[in-house]
């Protein structure tokens, strides 16, 4: 079997090692390791889960370890890219206890952060620093960091740098790099665009791939549940009583909706934070802190929290909203199963999305079981209302309401109402029995958050 110690490790680092949960070298690391520390570009493909940051971090500080002398001011040695504040947060801390004990140095520069302090943390120079696109060249601009000296790129999450419209980004982040580096690409898939960066980047990059792209953890059962989009919330509630103790991810596709939802299921009495990209970086940091520690059981997210998230705790993973990208849906199912654990992966489909629905299991190559309900009638699914077209609306309540839930207006019928899921089109199982008690608004997708190309603060 490989080990750390086989792969050429510095000491210092395989002492680091000692002191964490690794301990055998997984797939990613025993074959990208050996040539990162060649000095070969390298285009890593392995899905979420499968220790990428160690397969490029652990080569990359073995190479920094022996250079005896500091960066000089404002330098950089080794420049690493992820798409979100929370990739570059965990990124960092498991650099910093591979570097424990060392003169290597870590800093990390991300949006909705001090950019005064960012800087001032710069002054000195760094080893390494990890950072978001955005954030990067806004110091760049302001001259309060130097690439000319950088000799390691890193790009991690690279099929999300491009989804979340960071290409603009990192060409102009590449231009203050010398040409004369190494590269190293990491992705979860491999499409078109990410080969026509790997061509443009790196230079006879070594291709390791350990699992298919796309390819979801063996260890998650997966299942959907067909449900209109106003029962979401109650069978939602269910499936939490259901797991007491057992911590959960929730996954909503927009700011306000995944907000929304996080209240009510407070007000219903669940210990649940959320995060999402209108929340500051200090309050997602303490909520991410707090579920960690066990402190909430549930944690409701965008897909801010579809990557990069290593909670070894998460047990279920519900897809409240499905993505609208289907390799997503990959991503969000993959922060349960981990560091060996098994896992749950509850997908609810209403009528209006059905077509999200087929574009994940034509990824999968597989259906999804059904737990609940049945496949929408395509003149239920053609009737339902697109993302936005009946937004702010809130369904009828019949019956009591639970707290949180403002009562229904008596005013006109709303347009776009969506029409009654009767007869045979209504779902088995969904909601509880009786008539229908929608909670707390329909919940109704909005324009996806990053599906517009943008550059986050």
């Amino acid at each position: 079997m490989t080990t750390f110690e086989s792969l050429g490790l510095s000491p210092k680092l395989l002492k680091a090692l000692e002191k964490t949960q690794l301990k055998a070298p997984t797939p990613i690391q025993a074959q990208a390791i050996p040539h990162i520390m060649e000095g070969r570009d390298l285009m890593g493909l392995a899905q979420t889960g499968t220790g990428k940051t160690a397969a490029f971090g652990l080569p990359l500080l073995h190479r920094l370890l022996d250079l005896g002398h500091p960066p000089g001011p404002k330098n950089v040695r080794a420049l690493i890219l992820a798409p979100t504040r929370e990739l570059i947060s965990q990124i960092k801390d498991n650099l910093e206890i591979f570097t424990k004990g060392t003169a290597v140095k870590v800093t990390m520069v991300v949006g909705g952060a001090s950019l005064f302090k960012q800087a001032q943390a710069l002054s000195k120079g760094t080893d390494v620093l990890v950072a978001t696109p955005g954030r990067l060249i806004d110091l760049l601009e302001r001259g309060d960091v130097s690439l000319e000296k950088c000799a390691y790129l890193v790009l991690d999450e690279a099929d999300h740098m491009l989804d979340m419209g960071f290409i603009h980004s990192l060409r102009k982040i590449a231009k203050h790099i010398p040409q004369k580096r190494q590269t190293l690409l990491f992705s979860a898939t491999m499409p078109k665009d990410i080969e026509e960066i790997a061509d443009t980047y790196l230079r006879e990059p070594i291709r390791v791939q350990v699992a298919p792209p796309g390819k979801p953890v063996e260890r998650i059962a997966q299942g959907v549940h067909y449900i209109p989009n106003g029962d979401k919330a109650r069978v939602l509630e269910e499936y939490l009583k259901k797991h007491p103790g057992e911590q959960a991810l929730v996954f909503g596709r927009t700011k306000h909706g995944s907000e929304k939802l996080s209240k009510l299921l407070a007000s219903w009495g669940f210990k649940v934070g959320s995060i999402h990209g209108n929340k500051s970086q200090n309050q997602r940091d303490r909520t991410l802190t707090e579920f960690r520690s066990g402190e909430l059981d549930v944690l409701v997210a965008t897909d801010v929290a579809a990557r990069g998230i290593d909670i070894p705790t998460v047990r279920h993973v519900y897809n409240f909203d499905l993505p609208n990208v289907p390799e997503n849906y990959v991503h969000r199912i993959g922060r349960t199963a981990r560091a060996g654990a098994e896992g749950t992966a509850v997908a609810f489909c209403s009528p209006a999305e059905m077509g999200e629905l087929q574009a994940i299991e034509k990824l999968l190559k597989k259906p999804i079981p059904v737990l609940a309900g049945a496949p929408w009638a395509a003149d239920v699914v053609a009737a339902a209302p697109k993302p936005g077209q009946n937004r702010g609306q809130r369904p009828a309540v019949r019956g009591g309401q639970k707290p949180g839930a403002k009562p229904p207006q008596k005013s006109a019928k709303p347009q776009g109402q969506r029409p009654a899921a009767g007869g045979g089109n209504r779902p088995a199982g969904a909601g509880k029995s009786g008539a229908a008690k929608p909670q707390g608004g329909s919940f109704a997708p909005r324009r996806a958050e990053g599906g517009k190309p943008r550059r986050p603060s």
